[in-house]
């Protein structure tokens, strides 16, 4: 049997290694640049370990041995889901390994931005005269309204530390019951009202065919002229130029983006010269302790099909 990583993300793979040389499996970490590479080195696998390649219809048809695939992390949207349902493919996910992570990463993006704070920064050490008046206004959080598109895991967590700390919060979720949103003391609006209410938009919706640009120019038109929006989900859940517009326009204030539609960043992205804008590199996922569960749990589902079994997080579940 063999397990193929089809793309490198991080720095070792010790983990997964010990696991399957354990079982007596073949490991190999390939990093997959086109559809020749991937056939090059999984063209007989049992299984693969993906990050950001696409696995599309046309790839996964090269791959007759394959019996599972498991993403790292929660979103699956490099997988075709459909095309690995009808080879007979399980996919799996991680879903539960960096709630606490991503959500205080929101909120961190969410106080830096409402406070100001890189603005502030950047004020003083380039003049020592700068004060907070340069910066005004900056308002009372009690004051203010977070609106979160999507209500599940990680925006359920995030929900109970804004509240702890001052923030009324509201959320469209079509998906969520109002019996759920009120078990965390929290209303569900339309779309339309949240983007109208809030001050802070934070965006945790997963990536599908339903959210894809679902913040676009007609839903950022909605916006308080004073609204930031956060990015902690899927980068193409916003339509990126339209917020560069609304950026430029000065139509909403500012933007705090852990995802963007293209990663990387090309330099020549104007989101990257925006004073108003803060950026990370894909970051809110990680801690040490998330990214070692979420490798463990990983392979354990590859490890769960290649005993015979099923992954514990699977995906795909009209294949059963």
């Amino acid at each position: 049997m063999k397990v193929v990583v089809t793309d490198v993300t991080f720095k070792n793979y010790d983990i997964e290694r010990a696991l399957f040389e354990e079982m007596g499996v073949e490991f190999v970490v390939a990093d997959c640049k086109t559809t020749e590479d991937l056939v090059k080195v999984a063209k007989d696998a049992d299984a693969l370990l993906n990050a950001a390649f696409q696995l599309t219809k046309e790839r996964l048809a090269l791959l007759p041995n394959l019996k599972v695939i498991c993403r790292y992390g929660i979103g699956f949207d490099t997988i075709d889901v459909n095309a690995a349902t009808e080879q007979g493919v399980y996919v799996a996910n991680v879903q539960d390994y960096c709630h606490d992570e991503v959500a205080d990463h929101a909120l961190t993006l969410i106080l830096a931005s409402a406070r100001k704070i890189i603005p502030l920064h950047q004020g003083l050490k380039q003049n020592v005269h700068s004060t907070v008046f340069d910066q005004a206004p900056i308002r009372r959080i009690r004051t203010q309204t977070v609106g979160l598109v999507s209500f599940g895991n990680i925006a359920r967590n995030l929900s109970g530390k804004l509240k702890a700390i001052g923030y009324s919060v509201i959320a469209f979720d079509p998906y969520c019951s109002v019996e759920v949103a009120e078990e965390f003391g929290v209303e569900l609006v339309s779309l339309e009202e949240l983007m109208k209410k809030s001050d802070i938009i934070s965006v945790h919706a997963p990536l599908n065919n339903a959210t894809h640009h679902l913040i676009n120019e007609a839903m950022l038109t909605m916006a308080k002229e004073e609204a930031i929006i956060i990015n902690t989900g899927r980068g193409p859940v916003i339509d990126e130029k339209a917020l560069i517009k609304a950026l430029q326009d000065k139509t909403i204030a500012g933007a705090a983006l852990d995802v963007f539609e293209t990663e990387p960043l090309s330099k020549d992205n104007p989101l990257l010269e925006m004073d108003n804008v803060i950026v990370t590199p894909h970051a809110a996922f990680y801690s040490d302790e998330s990214a070692a569960e979420m490798k463990t749990k990983a392979a354990e589902n590859i490890k769960q099909v290649l005993v015979g079994g099923v992954p514990r997080y699977l995906v795909n579940t009209d294949i059963l």
